[in-house]
């Protein structure tokens, strides 16, 4: 049953939850100047200090009345409770996720509320799916995880290359590559700890290191297989972009991501499709050098004394990102190259107007809420992706909106 039916008396469409936070606050602007309060969409905004959230709407200039403003606690069930039955849609920004997330997907999946975050960790995505996914198919909520630069590009542009490979070529990709061609940004503090979370889980629960080297850990019970492997974890000859790459650290998200909306979806891109990411590289050697950077990192953070005496002095802390200036100088561009079934190859460039982790990131998720808020979308309750559940009406909504776009070559 669809939870449309049951939602259209709640308070609010959306609630901005974390909306204090830094994330939080790029998500309350853009809804601010995308859909400023007295219009369709009735947002509100929520987080756990009530003085913190008005600060936040006192920079903000509001054409009409301020959002609401809703005080809760993440780890208070009950809180958590009231806060899903109040509205259509809760959008999180507080992560990490397996921190302070479990109880909010949970009263979401109960109250048949939609729900959408900017969750990266694998970890914890697997257990809620894993935990949650009947209880939300009987009340109804879509749950939609991994909204932001991970994975919305990887999945949004897969889907949008199988779409245009059939209709260009009369053929599905066999095989999908992407490559990051460029990203200007600042750092994600928040990003960074909710990977030095799951790397301190991992320590603790061997079943982590599993799932996390699982390729299909995201898919469902009883289709955890198929033709991919492990990630690049070295540097790789592309033939068919005619350069070096080197891992891409968002690769363990973004493909298990996209493999999942493969089988949610059918199997559209085929049960033998195969899915990777890499970095472009300008040669062999820097290719290598950026693979063992990429290993020493982790490495380093795994060890305590390392950790606390080199990676906590260089990375961001949670809540601080690029400024102003930063995030909207910033861009990212990347190019999908999907290779069909007769061996030909088809090219999709994804771009991005803002810095990938904040200000693009901000506005992909405030469009995935008012998509699951107001568009008429055809599945209904379980633990979706961003292209099973909202698939072309998000692409129409970023690419009018939120500066992406997905262009064939």
């Amino acid at each position: 049953m669809s939870s449309k039916h049951s939602t259209e008396d709640r308070d609010y469409d959306v609630i901005v939850w974390g909306a204090s936070g830094f994330t939080g606050r790029l998500v309350v602007e853009y809804l601010a100047d995308r859909y400023p309060p007295g219009g369709d969409v009735k947002w509100a905004v929520g987080g756990r200090s009530k003085d913190k959230l008005d600060e936040v709407l006192e920079g903000i200039v509001f054409s009409a009345d301020r959002p609401d403003v809703i005080v809760a606690e993440s780890h208070d069930q009950g809180s958590m409770q009231r806060l899903a039955s109040s509205a259509r849609v809760i959008l999180t920004t507080v992560g990490p996720y397996a921190k302070y997330g479990s109880e909010l997907l949970a009263a979401c999946a109960a109250a048949g509320t939609d729900y959408c975050d900017l969750c990266g960790e694998v970890q914890w995505m697997r257990q809620m799916i894993d935990q949650h996914q009947s209880t939300a198919e009987k009340s109804g909520a879509r749950i939609v995880m991994s909204c932001g630069f991970d994975s919305i590009p990887s999945d949004i542009g897969a889907l949008r290359l199988h779409q245009l490979a059939k209709q260009v070529h009369g053929s599905t990709c066999s095989e999908m590559t992407l490559l990051v061609r460029a990203m200007k940004g600042g750092a994600s503090g928040g990003t960074f700890d909710s990977m030095l979370n799951a790397i301190d889980q991992a320590r603790r629960d061997k079943n982590i290191v599993r799932i996390l080297g699982d390729p299909y850990a995201l898919n469902p019970e009883n289709e955890r297989n198929g033709p991919d492997g492990r990630d690049q974890s070295k540097a790789v000859y592309n033939k068919e972009a005619l350069a070096w790459t080197a891992p891409f650290v968002m690769a363990g998200v973004n493909t298990r991501v996209v493999r999942r909306s493969n089988a949610l979806l059918g199997y559209p891109y085929g049960k033998d499709f195969r899915y990777s990411e890499a970095t472009l590289s300008s040669g062999r050697i820097k290719a290598t050098l950026m693979s063992w950077g990429l290993k020493l990192f982790v490495l380093a953070s795994a060890i305590p004394l390392t950790r606390k005496m080199i990676i906590k002095r260089i990375l961001p802390e949670p809540g601080e990102g690029p400024s102003r200036n930063e995030r909207e100088n910033g861009y990212f561009n990347l190019l999908l190259i999907g290779k069909l079934e007769n061996g030909s190859i088809v090219r999709l460039r994804i771009k991005g107007d803002r810095d990938p982790g904040y200000g693009s990131t901000s506005k992909m998720l405030g469009e995935s809420a008012i998509c699951l808020a107001k568009d008429k979308l055809t599945v209904n309750g379980g633990c979706w992706t961003p292209a099973s559940a909202l698939g072309d009406l998000l692409r129409e909504r970023l690419e009018s909106n939120a500066g992406l776009s997905f262009e064939l070559e």
